[in-house]
């Protein structure tokens, strides 16, 4: 299941983040997201969702929140 899915409220563990961009996946390293970590969706947008990753709240677009498996 993908980010895009997930049920709001709900705390998931990240399993894989499926992109072939080094500096995605260096970016998205520094923010805390990788696997093994716990992310809670709190709120699905039009244009994507807004995560909760390590006490920390960012905007996920709709193609992020389609590589990033839970």
């Amino acid at each position: 299941m993908t980010l895009k899915h997930a049920i709001e409220g709900t705390e998931y563990v990240i399993k894989e983040i499926n992109t072939q961009d080094e500096e995605l996946n260096a970016f998205l390293f520094s923010l805390g997201c990788y696997s093994g970590e716990k992310i809670t969706v709190v709120s699905h947008l039009k244009s994507g969702c807004v995560v909760s990753i390590k006490d920390a709240r960012y905007h996920i677009d709709n193609q992020l929140a389609e590589a990033i498996c839970i």
